[in-house]
This record gives C-alpha cells, structure tokens and sequence, in this order.
C-alpha cells in the first residue's frame, strides 16, 4: 500500500513539473513572438526606436518624411462583448505645431467598454452621418456647423472599412485605432487565453494606418483661419 501511495505521489509530481514546463515555455513563445510584432514596420519611419510597454506588446516612436512624429502601439482588448479578443493598433501623429481647429472624433460600433477611446473623454455629442455602421460621435464644443458635417464626412469614408474603429482630430495632432488581428478562438474559449495569430503586422497595415491619419490631418485644414474661445484637446499620449 505504501510503495503504491508512493508510485502515485511520483507520477503526480511528474505530471506536474511536466504541465508547469510546458506552461513556462509557452509563456516564452508568446513573450517572443509579442516582443516582434512591430519588426516589420520600424524601418517606414525615420529615426525609429521599438520598445515594450507593460504587457509586453511593443510600441514604436518615429518620424514621418516631414518630420512630424508618430506613435503607435499595441493594445489587446478583452472586453469586447460576444466576441473574442481584438488586437487594436492606435496610432497617433503630431503635428509640427498646435492647429487651430476642434477636437472631434468618432468611435465606430460603441459599447461603452472602449477603455482605450478618445472619444468617451470628449464633452459634447454630435449627429453623427447616415451610414451603415453604428457611430458615435463628439466633440469639445467648438465646431462650426461645417466643419461637423466635413469630419462627419471623412469619419464615414475611414469606417467604411470595418477594421477602423476610431478617428479624432484634435489641436496638436489626430489619432487612430484599426484592428490589425482576433484572437485565437480554442486558446480563448478553451483555455482564456488571449493569443492572436500573427507573426508580425505588415508595413502594408501600417502605411493605410499612416494614410489615413494623414487624411484626418488635413481634412480640417482651413479651420486655421478661424479664431476660437475655447482650448482644443490634446491628442493624449
């Protein structure tokens, strides 16, 4: 009885130490593959410098041909509701100097779980554009009635695309949040694992990102001419 007690505390223990192997060396992969998502992409900007943020996702600072600067990271979001986890890219550019024009944004398909948004922080609700995707849309209450309807406009065209998920246009520089993966189902619905099947994100991904920041860079441009009362949101850091 004894040597058979002994037996099981022996296979226990090895069955054990074997899971705990196992565990630690996935956690290692997937400490790895996070640490080179952004590999790919360093190289589109000047002046590009990749480094961690908490969780273990990258971040990576840099400067467009024009020197304004850039910065983007990754964010893993387990919040979303009915459905399975969503690796956001948020991508914010600065411009050379604080414009003269509103912060307004928009957040496509809102839940009120969006802990990562702009737009939650932004005082004032606007009307957002027909479009066939649900939008919330707001602003710091400085906006003329065209410059709503000509951001409206550029919101609609961005979301079109199902994988942008929000746009902000402030005084010192516009953000944006595109899905760059979903997480891997088994590993979420079996395990609670957030894992996401990707190597790396693609120069391709980034330079639309870059595109379309750009498009929101300029889409108020002639607001500079106009003066204002009220002190423009930052594009927050």
């Amino acid at each position: 009885m004894m040597v058979t007690n002994l037996l099981l505390a022996l296979v226990a223990a090895i069955v054990v130490t074997t899971l705990a192997a196992i565990v630690i060396r996935d956690q290692r992969r997937l400490a790895s593959q996070r640490r080179g998502l952004l590999d790919q992409v360093s190289d589109i900007l000047d002046n590009s410098r990749v480094h961690l943020a908490r969780d273990g996702f990258p971040m990576l600072d840099g400067n467009l041909s024009d020197g304004r600067r850039l910065h983007i990271e990754l964010i893993a979001d387990t919040l979303v509701c009915r459905r399975l986890p969503q690796l956001w890219l948020k991508l914010t550019l600065a411009e050379h100097s604080p414009q003269n024009r509103p912060s307004i944004g928009a957040l496509a398909r809102p839940t009120g779980a969006e802990f990562y948004s702009l737009v939650h922080d932004l005082p004032e609700w606007l009307p957002p554009p027909r479009t066939d995707t649900s939008m919330l849309m707001r602003g710091d209450g400085t906006a003329t009635a065209a410059e709503v309807e000509r951001s409206g406009s550029i919101f609609s065209a961005l979301f079109r695309n199902p994988a942008v998920k929000e746009a902000v246009i402030t005084a010192k520089g516009v953000r944006l949040i595109r899905q760059v993966a979903e997480g891997d189902r088994g590993a979420h619905l079996l395990l609670r694992q957030v894992r996401f099947p990707l190597e790396a994100v693609s120069p391709d991904l980034l330079r639309t990102a870059i595109a379309e920041a750009q498009l929101l860079s300029e889409a108020l441009a002639d607001s500079n001419t106009k003066t204002r009362t009220t002190e423009p949101m930052e594009a927050g850091e």
